[in-house]
Protein backbone atom coordinates (compact mmCIF):
# COMPACT_ATOMS: atom_id res chain seq x y z
CA UNK A 1 0.00 0.00 0.00
CA UNK A 2 1.29 3.22 -0.63
CA UNK A 3 2.00 5.96 1.70
CA UNK A 4 1.71 8.83 -0.68
CA UNK A 5 -1.78 10.84 -1.66
CA UNK A 6 -2.90 11.97 -5.35
CA UNK A 7 -3.17 15.50 -6.03
CA UNK A 8 -7.52 15.50 -5.70
CA UNK A 9 -6.67 13.48 -2.02
CA UNK A 10 -4.66 16.59 -1.29
CA UNK A 11 -6.82 18.57 -1.95
CA UNK A 12 -9.66 17.26 -0.16
CA UNK A 13 -7.27 17.06 2.60
CA UNK A 14 -6.20 20.22 3.16
CA UNK A 15 -9.50 21.87 1.91
CA UNK A 16 -8.17 23.73 -1.08
CA UNK A 17 -8.63 23.08 -4.90
CA UNK A 18 -6.70 21.30 -7.13
CA UNK A 19 -6.52 24.46 -9.27
CA UNK A 20 -4.55 25.78 -6.52
CA UNK A 21 -1.96 23.13 -5.65
CA UNK A 22 -1.02 23.26 -9.44
CA UNK A 23 -0.83 27.14 -9.29
CA UNK A 24 2.01 27.08 -6.17
CA UNK A 25 3.70 24.42 -8.28
CA UNK A 26 3.61 26.52 -11.36
CA UNK A 27 5.53 29.30 -9.42
CA UNK A 28 7.85 26.72 -7.56
CA UNK A 29 6.75 26.79 -4.25
CA UNK A 30 5.25 23.11 -4.05
CA UNK A 31 6.49 20.50 -5.49
CA UNK A 32 5.16 16.95 -5.53
CA UNK A 33 7.05 13.85 -4.06
CA UNK A 34 7.25 12.01 -7.36
CA UNK A 35 5.18 10.88 -9.88
CA UNK A 36 3.87 7.71 -10.88
CA UNK A 37 4.07 5.83 -13.88
CA UNK A 38 0.53 7.12 -14.74
CA UNK A 39 1.37 10.44 -14.11
CA UNK A 40 -0.32 11.16 -10.98
CA UNK A 41 1.64 13.42 -8.89
CA UNK A 42 1.59 11.82 -5.79
CA UNK A 43 2.32 13.89 -2.12
CA UNK A 44 3.77 12.87 1.41
CA UNK A 45 3.75 13.98 4.69
CA UNK A 46 6.65 16.36 3.82
CA UNK A 47 4.43 18.28 1.26
CA UNK A 48 1.39 18.16 3.56
CA UNK A 49 3.24 20.09 5.93
CA UNK A 50 4.65 22.26 2.94
CA UNK A 51 1.36 22.97 1.86
CA UNK A 52 0.04 23.52 5.24
CA UNK A 53 3.13 26.35 5.92
CA UNK A 54 2.54 28.00 2.87
CA UNK A 55 -1.82 28.32 3.14
CA UNK A 56 -1.21 30.06 6.72
CA UNK A 57 1.91 32.44 4.73
CA UNK A 58 -0.99 33.05 2.54
CA UNK A 59 -3.30 34.13 5.23
CA UNK A 60 -0.35 36.28 6.85
CA UNK A 61 -0.68 37.52 3.16
CA UNK A 62 2.24 36.73 1.95
CA UNK A 63 2.34 37.15 -1.86
CA UNK A 64 3.02 33.91 -3.80
CA UNK A 65 6.39 35.33 -5.36
CA UNK A 66 7.83 35.55 -1.23
CA UNK A 67 7.01 32.44 0.05
CA UNK A 68 9.73 30.18 -1.71
CA UNK A 69 12.17 32.45 0.21
CA UNK A 70 10.09 32.87 3.20
CA UNK A 71 9.98 29.49 3.82
CA UNK A 72 13.91 28.52 2.84
CA UNK A 73 15.73 31.54 4.19
CA UNK A 74 13.86 33.31 6.80
CA UNK A 75 15.16 33.42 10.46
CA UNK A 76 13.20 32.99 13.74
CA UNK A 77 13.13 36.50 14.25
CA UNK A 78 11.78 37.08 10.95
CA UNK A 79 8.99 35.14 11.28
CA UNK A 80 8.57 36.54 14.43
CA UNK A 81 8.28 40.28 12.78
CA UNK A 82 6.37 38.74 9.88
CA UNK A 83 3.57 37.37 12.72
CA UNK A 84 4.06 41.02 14.22
CA UNK A 85 3.28 42.72 11.31
CA UNK A 86 -0.24 40.18 10.46
CA UNK A 87 -1.55 40.81 14.08
CA UNK A 88 -1.12 44.66 13.57
CA UNK A 89 -2.70 44.50 10.49
CA UNK A 90 -5.73 42.53 11.75
CA UNK A 91 -5.97 44.59 15.15
CA UNK A 92 -6.36 47.55 12.37
CA UNK A 93 -9.26 45.73 10.37
CA UNK A 94 -11.01 45.07 14.08
CA UNK A 95 -10.38 48.78 14.86
CA UNK A 96 -11.93 49.58 11.38
CA UNK A 97 -14.79 47.06 11.80
CA UNK A 98 -16.11 48.19 14.85
CA UNK A 99 -16.51 51.81 13.55
CA UNK A 100 -18.44 50.51 10.92
CA UNK A 101 -20.46 48.38 13.39
CA UNK A 102 -20.99 51.52 15.42
CA UNK A 103 -21.97 53.98 12.81
CA UNK A 104 -24.61 51.04 11.30
CA UNK A 105 -25.77 51.00 14.79
CA UNK A 106 -26.10 54.59 14.77
CA UNK A 107 -28.02 54.69 10.89
CA UNK A 108 -30.33 52.34 12.65
CA UNK A 109 -30.94 53.55 15.30
CA UNK A 110 -31.77 57.29 13.95
CA UNK A 111 -34.19 55.51 11.71
CA UNK A 112 -36.37 54.11 14.08
CA UNK A 113 -36.35 57.23 15.79
CA UNK A 114 -37.55 58.94 12.84
CA UNK A 115 -39.88 56.37 11.64
CA UNK A 116 -41.94 56.25 14.93
CA UNK A 117 -42.20 59.56 14.86
CA UNK A 118 -42.09 61.57 11.43
CA UNK A 119 -43.01 65.40 11.37
CA UNK A 120 -44.32 65.42 15.07
CA UNK A 121 -42.88 67.53 17.17
CA UNK A 122 -41.14 66.29 20.64
CA UNK A 123 -40.18 67.33 23.51
CA UNK A 124 -36.15 65.44 23.86
CA UNK A 125 -34.08 65.99 26.62
CA UNK A 126 -29.88 66.29 26.06
CA UNK A 127 -26.78 66.08 27.14
CA UNK A 128 -24.34 68.80 27.29
CA UNK A 129 -22.91 68.72 23.47
CA UNK A 130 -19.63 70.09 22.60
CA UNK A 131 -19.03 71.46 18.73
CA UNK A 132 -16.26 72.75 16.67
CA UNK A 133 -16.88 75.05 14.08
CA UNK A 134 -16.42 73.71 10.33
CA UNK A 135 -17.61 76.45 8.07
CA UNK A 136 -19.16 80.15 8.40
CA UNK A 137 -21.30 81.07 5.88
CA UNK A 138 -23.42 84.29 5.24
CA UNK A 139 -26.63 83.74 5.43
CA UNK A 140 -27.50 84.68 1.95
CA UNK A 141 -24.87 82.03 0.69
CA UNK A 142 -25.60 78.50 0.03
CA UNK A 143 -22.97 75.70 0.78
CA UNK A 144 -21.65 74.81 -2.95
CA UNK A 145 -19.11 72.22 -3.74
CA UNK A 146 -15.84 74.34 -4.08
CA UNK A 147 -16.61 75.69 -0.85
CA UNK A 148 -17.26 72.09 1.09
CA UNK A 149 -13.85 70.96 -0.98
CA UNK A 150 -11.96 73.69 0.33
CA UNK A 151 -13.20 73.11 4.11
CA UNK A 152 -13.06 69.51 4.33
CA UNK A 153 -9.70 68.42 3.19
CA UNK A 154 -8.57 67.39 7.03
CA UNK A 155 -12.16 65.49 7.43
CA UNK A 156 -12.51 61.87 6.80
CA UNK A 157 -15.68 60.61 6.13
CA UNK A 158 -17.51 63.97 6.58
CA UNK A 159 -21.26 62.51 5.61
CA UNK A 160 -21.22 59.70 8.13
CA UNK A 161 -21.12 62.36 10.61
CA UNK A 162 -23.98 64.71 11.96
CA UNK A 163 -23.49 68.72 10.67
CA UNK A 164 -25.22 70.99 13.13
CA UNK A 165 -26.01 74.63 11.84
CA UNK A 166 -26.13 77.00 14.43
CA UNK A 167 -29.22 79.98 13.75
CA UNK A 168 -28.15 82.66 16.28
CA UNK A 169 -30.60 85.25 14.80
CA UNK A 170 -27.15 87.45 12.83
CA UNK A 171 -26.57 87.53 8.97
CA UNK A 172 -24.11 84.59 9.85
CA UNK A 173 -24.51 80.67 9.79
CA UNK A 174 -21.95 78.57 11.30
CA UNK A 175 -21.60 74.80 10.51
CA UNK A 176 -19.88 72.41 13.60
CA UNK A 177 -18.78 69.03 13.84
CA UNK A 178 -19.36 67.66 17.31
CA UNK A 179 -16.17 66.57 19.42
CA UNK A 180 -15.76 64.43 22.83
CA UNK A 181 -13.95 67.13 24.24
CA UNK A 182 -14.89 70.87 24.73
CA UNK A 183 -14.59 72.87 21.50
CA UNK A 184 -15.74 76.21 20.08
CA UNK A 185 -19.35 76.01 20.98
CA UNK A 186 -21.44 73.91 23.28
CA UNK A 187 -25.15 73.22 23.52
CA UNK A 188 -26.51 72.86 27.47
CA UNK A 189 -27.87 70.16 28.78
CA UNK A 190 -32.04 70.17 28.98
CA UNK A 191 -35.49 69.89 27.62
CA UNK A 192 -35.28 70.51 23.75
CA UNK A 193 -38.20 71.26 21.21
CA UNK A 194 -37.60 69.19 18.03
CA UNK A 195 -38.81 67.72 15.07
CA UNK A 196 -37.59 65.22 12.55
CA UNK A 197 -38.07 65.97 8.57
CA UNK A 198 -36.58 64.01 5.68
CA UNK A 199 -37.36 66.68 2.68
CA UNK A 200 -35.17 67.99 -0.49
CA UNK A 201 -33.12 71.50 0.91
CA UNK A 202 -34.81 74.02 -0.59
CA UNK A 203 -37.99 73.08 1.76
CA UNK A 204 -35.83 73.78 4.43
CA UNK A 205 -36.07 77.24 5.67
CA UNK A 206 -40.22 76.29 5.21
CA UNK A 207 -39.79 74.41 8.02
CA UNK A 208 -37.71 76.30 10.30
CA UNK A 209 -40.61 79.00 9.93
CA UNK A 210 -43.52 76.50 11.01
CA UNK A 211 -41.08 75.34 13.65
CA UNK A 212 -41.21 78.89 15.16
CA UNK A 213 -44.87 79.40 14.54
CA UNK A 214 -45.44 75.83 15.99
CA UNK A 215 -43.84 76.95 19.43
CA UNK A 216 -45.53 80.37 19.45
CA UNK A 217 -48.84 78.85 18.84
CA UNK A 218 -47.99 76.17 21.99
CA UNK A 219 -46.76 78.97 24.07
CA UNK A 220 -43.41 76.95 24.48
CA UNK A 221 -40.56 79.78 25.21
CA UNK A 222 -37.36 78.84 23.57
CA UNK A 223 -34.03 80.44 23.87
CA UNK A 224 -30.15 80.05 22.67
CA UNK A 225 -29.64 79.76 18.63
CA UNK A 226 -31.68 77.07 16.77
CA UNK A 227 -30.14 73.53 16.04
CA UNK A 228 -29.91 72.36 12.64
CA UNK A 229 -28.87 68.90 12.68
CA UNK A 230 -27.66 66.68 8.99
CA UNK A 231 -27.51 63.09 8.88
CA UNK A 232 -27.12 63.28 5.31
CA UNK A 233 -26.26 59.32 5.64
CA UNK A 234 -29.93 58.60 6.50
CA UNK A 235 -30.86 60.11 2.39
CA UNK A 236 -30.16 55.97 1.92
CA UNK A 237 -34.18 55.87 3.20
CA UNK A 238 -35.19 58.56 0.84
CA UNK A 239 -33.38 59.47 -2.08
CA UNK A 240 -32.95 63.03 -3.60
CA UNK A 241 -33.79 64.01 0.01
CA UNK A 242 -32.02 65.47 3.69
CA UNK A 243 -32.73 64.48 6.61
CA UNK A 244 -32.92 67.19 9.12
CA UNK A 245 -33.48 67.44 13.00
CA UNK A 246 -34.80 71.26 13.92
CA UNK A 247 -34.08 71.83 17.76
CA UNK A 248 -34.23 74.54 19.97
CA UNK A 249 -33.72 74.96 24.10
CA UNK A 250 -36.53 75.40 25.85
CA UNK A 251 -36.59 77.77 28.40
CA UNK A 252 -36.20 76.05 32.46
CA UNK A 253 -38.87 77.15 34.47
CA UNK A 254 -36.43 78.67 36.54
CA UNK A 255 -35.45 81.13 34.02
CA UNK A 256 -38.81 82.13 32.43
CA UNK A 257 -39.89 85.15 34.62
CA UNK A 258 -38.57 88.22 32.64
CA UNK A 259 -36.68 86.52 29.69
CA UNK A 260 -36.84 87.40 25.92
CA UNK A 261 -37.34 83.76 24.64
CA UNK A 262 -37.18 83.73 20.96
Amino acid sequence: MKSEITISELAKLMNVSVHQIRYFEEKGVLQPAYTDTNQYRMYSMDQIYQLAHILLLRKLEVPVQSIKECMGSYSTDQHRQLLHHSLQDIEAELLRLNELRQFILKVLHEQQSYSLQPNQFQIKKRDTTFLSRFIKLDSHTRLNAALLAEQAKCIPNLFESDIHYLYDGSNTVILYLETQAPGDVSLPEGDYLTIQCLIHEEELEHRIEQFFDYAVAQSVPLMGPLVVIERSYLSLLGPNKLHYELQALIVPFAHREGENPI
